[in-house]
């Protein structure tokens, strides 16, 4: 049985990473309620960004773009974290946790 290998060039992970990003950004905008639901998306456009720091630095070998991407997993995880344990103290206080209800925040 003979297996084949298929090349994948760096414009396959472009469009990818730009299906991905689509994906994220129109979760935001059709998705305006849930605030869990949006912190998603934006996790969704990190991982775009991330392939194409990876891809691009598979392109050139270079070390850079895996760096990067090392950083941007980094932020995206504190982001993750101190978000969600904004919206559990919120969830608690005002047992909703919809984007309209979080105007009263304004000081």
């Amino acid at each position: 049985m003979e297996t084949s290998l298929i090349a994948v060039s760096i414009i396959d992970y472009f469009i990818l990473s730009a299906i991905i990003f689509t994906i994220g950004v129109a979760g935001i905008f059709i998705n305006r309620r849930n605030l869990i639901a949006i912190l998603l998306c934006i996790e969704l456009i990190l991982l775009s960004v991330n392939i194409n720091f990876i891809a691009s630095a598979m392109q050139r070998d270079q070390l850079e773009g895996q760096i990067f991407a090392i950083f941007i997993l980094t932020v995206a995880a504190a982001e993750a974290a101190i978000g969600l344990a904004i919206l559990v103290i919120y969830y608690r206080n005002k047992n909703t946790i919809t984007v309209d209800s979080a105007n009263q925040l304004k000081g």
